[in-house]
Formats: structure tokens, sequence, C-alpha cells
């Protein structure tokens, strides 16, 4: 589990590397987003054949990077729109 968080945040930290621009995300946004875009790319290389969701793999490592990379710009969309709702 703590080698799940760890794994997280890597891949929360290397999509906003990755990402363009300055995201106005907090430490603890990037980690919950680096572990959903681990899961999706654990789930995408489950089904590829390379490993199983839970294991650390060289595409399940990519497609988790640029799953996260996918959500990041989806989190700076909507918090765009809140901020031009208020």
């Amino acid at each position: 589990m703590i080698g799940f968080i760890i794994a997280g945040l890597i891949i929360g930290a290397l999509a906003r590397l990755i990402k363009p621009g300055k995201q106005n995300l907090g430490l603890i946004a990037t980690l919950l987003l680096g572990i959903v875009g681990s899961l999706i790319g654990g789930t995408i290389a489950s089904f590829l054949g390379t490993g199983q969701i839970m294991e650390l793999n060289v595409i399940g490592f990519i497609v988790s990077v640029i799953a996260a990379v996918l959500l990041i710009g989806v989190a700076e969309s909507l918090s765009g729109r809140r901020r031009v709702t208020r």
C-alpha cells in the first residue's frame, strides 16, 4: 500500500513536469491524480497482457503517466470553470 502511494506520487509529479504551463494543484491533488492514473495504467497494461494491475512494469508505468497527464488537464479545466462561475 505504501509503495502504491509512493508510485502515485511519482507518477503525479512526472505528469505535472510533462504537462506544460503552471498547474494550481497541491500535493494531495497530485497524489490522488497519480494514484488514479496508476490504476488506469495498470488496468490497461493488464488488458494488454503485460502483467497484473498492481504489478510494476514499463508499459503500465508509461500508460499511467499519460493517464495522469490527461487527468491533470481535466482537473485544470474543471477548476477553471469553477473560478469563472463565481
